[in-house]
């Protein structure tokens, strides 16, 4: 049975991360080769690491957020979407659909758990949470997705998706499904995680953390580096000339392992074939890859290998992670909006921080960003526990 579906138009997308706020802030810091991530340390931490913190949330972003849905992972969510005038674009579908016809699906993994971290750390002498902290909308996994309905006045299914890494690329598979069978008629898909202590301190425990900023598929790589991020696209049935369409998608869970990737990447191979095949493509047909390339030892070999692989030299690669860290639940819609922007601009990023690309992950990925006629994309990303999904974008001539 064939996988083909009707292509979803992306109507909108904006994205905020270490980089910056919106997509000018991505095209700048790509043009001078600056990544987002700082060595300057987190509170209360007492690590040695390169994180890519969005700087606004910490230098007086003034938001105007109900008392009710306060936390650093809400604020970030605002930021985001006051980018790029998407929320203006999401309101003008509302108009046009009615709230009811509008719904919203959000991939994060840890969510608002920094502010029930400062709840826990501050309770009060009856062993309670204070009253600032009182908050189930934000206490809970679901507080991103309720938060941007109740934002943009959507009124339709609300989703939260947590398979760790590929949450937010997830996103766009649910979005798509929802407009194929009449769900909806337009959706928010998008992705939201910020920075905690749980988040930090977790990921060193698998002793997964670098101390210098990430290498993704360098000699010397030797682990992550953590970022935060709010990416949002506006998915509808109705094409204008223009838009970026989303032609293909392809999800797998292979359960391999709690937090390794199948030794062989079977899961990947599966997301990625799955998504060609949805797409009527080949994989010579991929004009540029974004890897997923997480800068650890052992997924970059298995994905890099595999890549080489199915891909033919042409292909463009490279891993975006050392611009603006390892965004977690949002790391997917950061990378699906680095691939649709390479659509839009004709431009590959380059692997920053990587000098000497190791042979044993096949094909070499690009270091330097490359100006490219580019008419496919496709981004890949791949979750603990094995839930992984490959993304493919097109942007039709006019």
């Amino acid at each position: 049975m064939s996988l083909r579906t009707s292509p979803a138009s992306v109507r909108a997308y904006t994205l905020t991360s270490a980089l910056g706020a919106g997509l000018a802030a991505i095209d700048e810091a790509f043009a001078a080769g600056r990544s987002g991530l700082s060595d300057a340390a987190w509170p209360g931490c007492g690590l040695d690491t390169w994180l890519g913190r969005v700087p606004a949330l910490d230098e007086g972003f003034a938001d105007d957020i109900e008392p009710r849905w306060r936390c650093r992972n809400n604020r970030l969510a605002q930021l985001g979407l006051e980018q790029d005038g998407f929320a203006a674009r999401v309101r003008a579908a509302v108009a046009r659909y009615g709230a009811d016809r509008c719904a919203v699906v959000i991939g994060t993994s840890t969510s608002s758990i920094g502010r029930t971290e400062a709840a826990y750390g501050d309770l009060g002498a009856d062993g309670r949470f204070r009253p600032a902290f009182r908050q189930p909308e934000v206490h809970n996994p679901h507080s991103a997705s309720a938060f941007v309905a109740a934002r943009l006045g959507l009124g339709g299914p609300a989703l939260t998706v947590s398979t760790a890494c590929s949450s937010s690329a997830k996103v766009f598979a649910s979005a798509a499904r929802w407009l194929d069978c009449g769900v909806a008629d337009a959706v928010v898909a998008g992705g939201v995680d910020s920075l905690c202590l749980s988040v930090i301190y977790g990921f060193h425990s698998l002793q997964l953390v670098s101390s210098q900023p990430c290498r993704p598929f360098d000699l010397e790589r030797d682990g992550i580096s953590l970022g935060e991020a709010a990416g949002f696209a506006l998915l509808t049935r109705e094409p204008q000339d223009g838009d970026v369409r989303l032609l293909g998608y392809g999800e797998s869970t292979d359960a391999y392992h709690m937090s390794s990737a199948h030794p062989e990447g079977l899961g990947a191979e599966l997301a990625m074939r799955a998504a060609i095949e949805r797409s009527g493509l080949s994989f010579a047909d991929i004009d540029y890859l974004n890897l997923h390339g997480t800068g650890t030892r052992s997924n970059d070999v298995i994905e890099g290998s595999l890549c080489a692989r199915l891909f033919p030299p042409s292909t463009l690669r490279s891993a975006t992670k050392g611009w603006t860290g390892h965004t977690l639940g949002a790391a997917g819609v950061t990378e699906a909006i680095f691939a649709m922007h390479a659509l839009v601009g004709g431009f590959a990023p380059g692997t920053v921080n990587t000098r000497s690309p190791d042979p044993a992950c096949g094909a070499g990925v690009l270091l330097e960003g490359r100006r490219a006629a580019l008419e496919r994309t496709m981004s890949n990303s791949f979750g603990f526990g094995g839930n992984n999904c490959s993304l493919i974008f097109d942007r039709p001539a006019a």
